[in-house]
């Protein structure tokens, strides 16, 4: 559930907080007072694009913030998946966004869009003023059905998925390998030179890194030697003037007085482990330099050998080890176009044996779709027979088109419905208004309820297009919808907003010269005068109030 909505600098909008409730919380006030800025404003945190014009004149940032309070196996399973902190059931959505980038934060922790996406799927489901637009394609029908459809239809889907992903690679593989004999017999040729003049090689991984190394040390080699040289002069003991000398001879004098104090014996040891230690440094640099010694057949052998390397790793890879994958990749070519018949044929029963499979699993949706749709048909009839359709037919039409095929079968779903007795069924989109067609959402997210695991839905004006008779019916499925989901509702009719749990007056005041966009939560008078101003009227007369009243409580009857 959705508990609050804090936004802050946004388009005109100072500072608004609001805590919503359980049930159907409506949105009112008059047209251009913000309450699209609002709920835009949901979207936005969700992150839908935001441009820069979006920040409040004369701010350097907008904030927004939405705090949930849910707690589910399937979200907490996907909070893990994300490695993002949890307590107590509490889901905190923020998004900062600033002229030239945005920041979005889940219960503190800064994540990415796809993250925050990902998770708003499994939080709430936002119905814009136009997303019944959306029941015009087909493609959406069978989105719809299939969510009806539910489990036993989904477990299908991981398997269609993974086998149809397999046939077209196959397929793909099977058609660029459509070659002739002179451009195969070209490719064979050119395989086997790739192959064997990588095997004559005979590369060991790591080896040009340790020959890199050696032949660093060849070519610095009189550098190196010439600072050995110096160091052995500067610290040796051969003419007297070098650090052993030096220390020898001081740990002579060290030596002689020593017994005369305590604490000149201890220094005289320090001294003679610094003589050691320059007797020794002297004798590994020596080996060092005996070791330094090279032919140049050694130097030319490994210059050779790292152009070979060099060389191939040029052709087929950056590294040894991407030149041998490739020489396996090469070889596995080779072997088939050597043997290309026996390859294509055998590539061919896979494709048979796959395609066998996927058209079982097709017939295994089909039966599921068609049965849904039938069950569709039923609930959505009944739905919108509630939404004042009196004369409604409603058809699913599942068809399997074997020439279409895709990873989620072969069936094509189309709504079919009549809103005129003795009329036929005919396709949604060449039938439906745009009333008609908000009202349709509505029935389909109503019977889709108990389905979904979305706690929270908003109505973005679900109320277009409709009047009289059927906003009450409207407002009366709304209240139905609310008993089982949290449902946050901007609309300009009475009806629907006598029928709300809790009521929010949005306007919008100028001051100190400055317009600014305000949202409180109305109390029971208040309540009563705002759907009194709805109602119609420039003053709200005692007959306004009165009917108001009456409103209101003919919809806490209602349901």
């Amino acid at each position: 559930m959705l508990e609050s909505l804090s936004v802050k600098n946004l388009a005109l909008i100072d500072a608004e907080e609001v805590e919503f409730g359980e049930g159907l919380n409506i949105l009112s006030g008059e047209t251009g007072a913000g309450k699209s800025i609002l709920i835009g404003s949901v979207n936005l945190a969700l992150g839908e694009r935001a441009g820069k014009e979006s920040i409040r004149t004369g701010a350097d940032h907008a904030i927004i913030e939405l705090l949930f309070q849910e707690d589910s196996p399937k979200l907490r399973e996907l909070m893990e998946k994300l490695e993002l902190p949890w307590e107590d059931g509490s889901i905190m959505i923020s998004r900062k966004i600033q002229p030239a980038r945005s920041i979005y934060r889940i219960n503190g922790e800064t994540v990415t869009t796809k993250q925050v996406k990902q998770l708003a799927e499994q939080l709430l489901d936002v119905h814009g003023q136009h997303e019944h637009q959306s029941l015009l394609h087909k493609k959406k029908h069978q989105e719809i059905l299939d969510e009806y459809a539910g489990k036993k239809l989904a477990k299908l889907f991981p398997a269609l998925k993974e086998n149809w992903q397999k046939l077209s690679g196959l397929r793909k593989e099977l058609e660029e390998a459509a070659l002739d004999e002179e451009q195969r017999l070209r490719e064979l040729s050119l395989a086997e030179f790739e192959v064997q003049e990588i095997e004559a090689a005979q590369i060991r991984p790591g080896e040009d890194e340790e020959l890199e190394k050696v032949y660093r040390k060849m070519t610095n080699s009189r550098k190196i030697l010439e600072g050995i040289s110096m160091s052995c002069a500067l610290t040796g003991a051969d003419d007297g003037q070098g650090a052993a000398d030096l220390v020898g001879h001081a740990l002579r004098e060290m030596t002689s007085v020593s017994g005369l104090d305590e604490e000149l014996s201890d220094l005289a040891g320090q001294l003679e482990e610094i003589d050691q230690l320059l007797h020794d440094f002297n004798r590994d640099l020596t080996d060092y330099q005996e070791r330094l010694e090279f032919s140049e057949e050694d130097f030319s052998r490994t210059q050779e050998r790292l152009d070979v390397l060099n060389h191939l790793k040029n052709k087929y890879g950056r590294t040894l080890e991407e030149v041998l994958a490739y020489q396996e990749r090469r070889e596995a070519g080779r072997q088939r176009l050597a043997d290309f018949d026996v390859w294509q044929e055998g590539l061919k029963r896979q494709i048979r044996a796959l395609e066998e499979e996927y058209e079982a699993l097709c017939e295994k949706a089909s039966v599921v779709r068609s049965q849904a749709a039938k069950a569709l048909e039923k609930e959505l009839k009944q739905a919108l027979q509630d939404l004042n359709f009196a004369h409604v037919e409603f058809r699913v039409s599942v068809e399997s088109d074997r020439k279409w095929r895709g990873p989620s079968g072969w069936d094509d779903v189309e709504f079919m419905i009549s809103t005129n007795e003795g009329e036929k069924p005919r396709p949604l989109s060449m039938v439906a208004s745009g009333g008609e067609l908000s009202r349709i959402m509505l029935g389909l997210k109503t019977v889709l309820a108990d389905k979904d695991a979305v706690e929270t839905l908003i109505f973005d004006e679900i109320d277009a297009g409709i009047s009289g008779k059927t906003a009450w019916k409207v407002s009366e499925k709304l209240g139905v919808l609310a008993g089982k989901r949290q449902v946050i509702c901007i609309t300009h009719l009475p009806q629907i907003a006598a029928m709300a749990d809790s009521h929010f007056y949005i306007e919008k005041r100028v001051e100190d010269g400055v317009t600014r966009t305000k949202i409180s939560l109305l109390e029971k008078e208040e309540r009563i005068s705002e759907v009194a101003r709805m109602l119609g009227g420039e003053e709200i007369s005692p007959a306004a109030l009165q009917n108001a009243k009456e409103l209101i409580e003919m919809a806490k009857n209602s349901i």
